[in-house]
């Protein structure tokens, strides 16, 4: 029995496998698993996995995230982070709940819960600026 992918969209997950190597913007409305290198912009409502051999480099928005590779730069998780044993990140996290395995390295700043919620209540108000300004224009 196929699975049709068009009607649950949650079930679909794009890969960039091991030994690939990207650079640029990914925006989805699923989920994401790098297990190669990838260099600039990740956003997606669905969930982040960073696999064992996977690293990123860059910026990354999504709903939720697990990351066992590395991941240098600024990521925000708007529910869990989990920071698995093997995991090596460096830069800023900005998330409401957090997990961390021992042996996980983080160096960087963290930011939880309510500060969270402030700094995506005024993405959303700098959006509907932009928004504004364009129609304007």
């Amino acid at each position: 029995m196929a699975r049709n992918f068009e009607s649950a969209p949650e079930l679909a997950i794009n890969r960039l496998v091991e030994g690939t190597v990207m650079e640029g913007k990914i925006e989805s409305d699923s989920n994401i698993r790098i297990d190669g290198r990838f260099t600039g912009e990740i956003l997606t409502k669905g969930r982040l996995v960073i696999g064992p051999t996977g690293h990123v480099d860059g910026t990354v928005v999504c709903a939720e995230s697990e990351i066992e590779g590395g991941m240098k730069g600024r990521i925000q998780v708007k529910q869990l982070l989990s920071l698995k044993s093997t995991a090596r990140v460096d830069g800023e996290i900005f998330t409401d709940k957090l997990s961390i395995e021992p042996g996980a390295s983080f160096t960087g700043t963290c930011s939880m819960g309510a500060k969270v919620k402030d700094m995506k209540s005024n993405d959303d108000r700098k959006e509907r600026e932009s928004v504004l300004e364009e129609q304007t224009a």
